[in-house]
């Protein structure tokens, strides 16, 4: 049997060697890599335009474009979220925590090197593991059932814990606000529609790619119009870093990358947990088994760029896996390689792994070449990529922020997702700002779902029997085990010190009033959420009513705690204020208040102007604008940089990507603009 696998693996190889299919595969790769730099254009988009040109061509060609194009997203989307704070793709998302502040330090480079070797290395193995695992494909995925896949997502939900900066309240009150959010829209099982607010937008929930570049790039990208700086503090401006630092690293924690590729591949098996849990789930294993993680993670340990990105790439291997076995799509892009399939003729299922098994492992080797030169191109030009953390605030906040915008439309095409991405960006940025934990926020929103469709077909046909499931016990065991351990093991380490002083209970006086408004209006949420839901049917209600009374606990502990205070013992932090935080040394709080309502002006006026006139003009006088008043720019740098920016997004997004653009009013003024091609911006 090992010999014959060995065959057929060897002929695949030779024959996905064949210069025409390599050459698609190169061209795949080359069209992820651009999309998975520009934030919000995933690999969906791109296997969305590949798509139709695939119908002519020969089978294996066709599929190999396809796969090398959804292999390396995950590769080049590593370059905003170092250099910028803004994840490229939701899976890189994890990526921000510990590589922007690497590249704030000066070590861009060296996160470049960890990032895109790890992202190799996963590739190549979850490709390895797949390749191995095709012959017992069919009775391990036979093993899992719904009862399982909700045990693998409380797991996932678990690691907050890990996520939440050192206080398991707020960890707990964000993630439990993330699934509240994913309950917005249409429920799946009474058709009851919840907290939509009369809007259409909201039926089919809020898409999470203006949640993600909402949550994370515009509070960066605001913290850098506020300091006026480069990426790099200017402390750090004579630090040098390589990629062969990176690299070493990497092969340093080798086991690492074996542990998190591993959960890469195995989670990117279970259909519907894709990159943008994945990564979040290898980054809390991490910080939970690397020693001392838990007190560097999130600081710029260049571990927690080597547990994201080895993860995110291993888990286009496993998600091969149920879409070959039954046909059954492990990831939305997994949805349409299975149209491609279709439109080939080959049918997934008992035959890939027996008439068609070449087709097989000829999609194996597609995914181990793809990341072998994702990662070398990535290679090749990240030192010159590098150098644009030393380029000032005032040239890269307008360009990436123009192009955050364009990325963040494309989540239901509507101008809800610009209405979403704006006051994302503002909870975001007032989340960062108090130490709140935004990642449980994306976890419970990605989860949100899935969660709830499998608690109910698990409830419904087992009953309380679910919960004793082998898996299931052990899942659960381990999720109880990752959100109690850290707080009980803190109190026994209080009772055995016996820290001298007394407690003080007082009106918030461990809190800062910014702090305390916030957490009322947290709590406010959660409990409108539980009594308006009371009016839906049982099976619409129970879920959110659940979730909401968990979430009204925690945020209860947490007020309790901010009006707690031990006296004369060890000192406690009174919680952050506007004016405390690191990345404004030197600025006074009304300056940094002044500035940031400066920079969501800009956002605002961005979002006016594109309605009025489009937002390809809009960029265009945003851009111009906050050059020469803003940034302070000459008049011709701020000509010139803004010409260019609107040249290449027309050029790219307009003509090469077809994406499409929001309805302006313009286009109602003038209706003769939409029926010509190169003026149907509005």
């Amino acid at each position: 049997m090992e010999v014959s696998l060995l065959e057929v693996a060897g002929q695949a190889l030779l024959s996905i060697a064949e210069p025409e299919r390599i050459f698609y595969l190169i061209f795949g790769v080359l069209i992820g890599l651009i999309l998975g730099v520009i934030p919000g254009l995933s690999g969906l988009i791109g296997l969305s335009l590949l798509l139709p040109f695939t119908y002519s061509m020969e089978p294996l060609a066709a599929l190999a474009m396809l796969i090398g194009l959804m292999s390396v997203t995950t590769t080049s989307d590593t370059i905003p979220a170092v250099l910028f704070g803004v994840p490229g793709t939701v899976g890189s998302a994890a990526t921000v925590l510990d590589g922007h502040p690497m590249a704030r330090r000066g070590e861009a480079s060296r996160a470049f090197g960890a990032a895109f070797f790890a992202s190799m290395m996963g590739g190549l193995f979850g490709a390895f593991l797949l390749g191995l695992s095709v012959p017992v494909l069919r009775p391990i995925m036979l093993m899992v059932g719904s009862p399982e896949l909700l045990a693998c997502c409380i797991f996932g939900l678990s690691l907050v814990a890990v996520l939440s900066g050192g206080n398991a309240f707020k960890g707990l009150a964000a993630v439990c606000l993330g699934l509240m959010l994913a309950m917005i829209g249409e429920d799946s099982q009474a058709g009851e529609l919840r907290w939509t607010f009369d809007t259409i937008y909201l039926w089919d929930g809020i898409p999470i790619v203006p949640i993600a570049l909402g949550l994370f790039a515009i509070p960066e990208l605001a913290d850098l119009a506020i300091r006026r700086s480069t990426v790099v503090r200017e402390e750090f401006h004579d630090v040098k870093s390589t990629q062969r630092e990176g690299v070493l690293d990497v092969m340093r924690h080798k086991w690492l990358v074996v542990r998190c590729a591993s959960i890469g591949s195995l989670m990117g098996a279970v259909p519907g947990i894709g990159a943008a849990v994945i990564d979040w789930i290898a980054y809390g294993h991490a910080a939970k088994t690397e020693k001392g993680a838990q007190e560097t993670f999130g600081t710029g340990d260049v571990r927690g760029v080597i547990a994201s990105e080895s993860s995110n790439n291993a888990k286009e291997g496993g998600s091969l896996v149920p879409t070959i076995a039954f046909g059954v799509p492990g990831s939305a892009s997994m949805a349409l390689l299975l149209g491609a399939f279709t439109v080939q003729g080959i049918v997934p299922g008992p035959d890939m792994l027996s008439k068609n098994l070449d087709v097989t492992y000829a999609l194996v080797w597609s995914v181990a070449i793809a990341n072998v030169i994702g990662a070398g191109i990535c290679f090749g030009g990240a030192h010159i990529l590098a150098k644009l953390a030393l380029v000032r605030a005032s040239l890269l906040v307008p360009v990436v922020l123009g192009i955050a915008f364009i990325g963040a439309f494309q989540g239901q095409k509507a101008w809800g997702d610009l209405y979403i991405l704006v006051a994302a960006g503002i909870v975001g940025f007032v989340m960062k700002r108090l130490g709140w934990p935004r990642p449980p926020v994306i976890l419970g929103f990605v989860l949100g779902a899935l969660v709830e469709r499998y608690m109910f077909i698990s409830v419904r046909r087992y009953d309380a029997d679910w919960i004793f499931h082998p898996m299931v016990a052990i899942l659960l065991l381990l999720s109880l085990y990752m959100v109690f351990a850290p707080t009980i093991t803190g109190l026994v380490k209080r009772v055995r010190g016996r820290p001298e002083g007394r407690l003080q209970l007082g009106w918030f006086i461990n809190a800062s009033r910014w702090d305390v408004g916030f957490t009322a209006v947290v709590f406010a949420l959660f409990a409108y959420g539980v009594t308006s839901a009371q009016a839906w049917a049982p099976s619409a209600r129970l879920f959110p009513v659940v979730i909401g009374w968990i979430g009204v606990l925690a945020v209860a502990c947490l007020l309790v705690g901010m009006c707690i205070r031990r006296v004369g013992g060890e000192a406690v932090a009174a919680g952050l204020h506007m004016d405390t935080v690191e990345e404004f040394k030197g600025l006074d709080p009304s300056t940094v208040a002044i500035r940031a309502v400066i920079f969501f002006a800009w956002c605002l006026g961005y979002l006016a102007l594109s309605a009025i006139i489009g937002m390809l003009p809009a960029m265009a006088i945003f851009v111009f604008g906050f050059l020469y008043w803003t940034g302070r720019e000459g008049l011709q740098t701020s000509l010139l940089m803004t010409a260019s920016v609107v040249t290449l997004s027309y050029g790219l997004f307009h003509w090469i990507l077809i994406v499409p653009w929001p309805e302006a009013l313009l286009g109602e003024w003038l209706p003769g603009l939409r029926e010509m091609r190169a003026f149907r911006l509005f």
